[in-house]
C-alpha cells in the first residue's frame, strides 16, 4: 500500500509525516526493554509480508499485517512499521524517503486504533478470538486503504480514478488479510499466551 514519490501534494506530505513522527515518539516511549524483541520479530514479519505487491498506479496492494502488528504492540507499531519501510525504501525502492512519513501514517493508525478497538475482545479466553483477529485484520487493512485513498484523492482530481481503484483492489486483501490474521492471532495465544498477555481457551 505504499504511495510512490512524486505523486502527493506538499501539505499531504507533511500532515502524514507530522502525524507518523508524533506516533513514532509515543510508541518509542512505551516500548520496554522486554519488548523489543516482539517489536523486531513484527517488524520483520511485516518487512516480509509486504515485499510481494501488485501495482495499481502510483500505489499497490500487498499484505501488510498491520491489524496484527496493531493488537499486540499498540502505539508501538509506529516505530515498528517505519523500520520496515525505512528498509523497503533503501533496499528495494519501494515507497520513498519522501512519502515515509504518509505511508508509516496510512499503516500504523489503523494499527493503534485496531489496538484499542479489538484488545479487550482478544485478550479473553473465548470462541469469538478468532471472529475477532479478523476482523482486527480486515479493518485495519480496510482503513489504510482508505487513507491512502484520501491521501491520493488531497492530491488533485487526476488520482481520484487511481483511489477508487485502490479501495476496490484491496477488497479481497482484506478478507486474506482478516484470514491470515485470525489464523496467526489465535495460534499463538494457544502455543505463547504470554507473549500476547492473554488467556489460554
Amino acid at each position: 500500500m505504499h504511495i510512490s514519490e512524486g505523486v502527493l501534494a506538499g501539505p499531504v506530505l507533511l500532515g502524514g509525516a507530522a502525524i507518523a513522527i508524533a506516533g513514532t515518539s509515543i510508541g518509542l516511549k512505551k516500548i520496554d526493554y522486554d519488548q523489543i524483541m516482539t517489536v523486531a520479530i513484527l517488524s520483520a514479519a511485516f518487512f516480509i509480508a509486504s515485499l510481494v505487491h501488485v501495482p495499481i498506479g502510483p500505489a499497490n496492494a500487498h499484505l501488510i499485517l498491520s491489524g496484527l502488528l496493531g493488537v499486540i504492540l499498540g502505539w508501538a507499531a509506529f516505530p515498528s512499521i517505519l523500520v520496515a519501510l525505512v528498509l523497503q525504501a533503501v533496499l528495494f525502492q519501494f515507497g520513498g524517503l519522501t512519502v515515509l512519513g504518509l505511508n508509516t501514517f496510512t499503516m500504523a493508525a489503523p494499527a493503534v486504533l485496531c489496538f484499542y478497538l479489538f484488545r479487550p475482545l482478544l485478550t479473553k479466553g473465548n470462541g469469538s478470538r478468532f471472529a475477532a483477529a479478523f476482523a482486527c485484520g480486515f479493518i485495519a487493512m480496510l482503513l489504510s486503504a482508505v487513507l491512502t485513498a484520501g491521501a491520493l484523492a488531497l492530491s488533485g482530481e487526476a488520482f481520484e480514478s487511481a483511489a477508487r481503484v485502490l479501495l476496490v483492489a484491496h477488497l479481497p486483501v482484506m478478507v486474506i488479510e482478516g484470514i491470515i490474521t485470525g489464523f496467526a492471532y489465535t495460534f499463538l495465544a494457544k502455543v505463547k499466551p504470554e507473549a500476547l498477555a492473554v488467556s489460554p481457551n
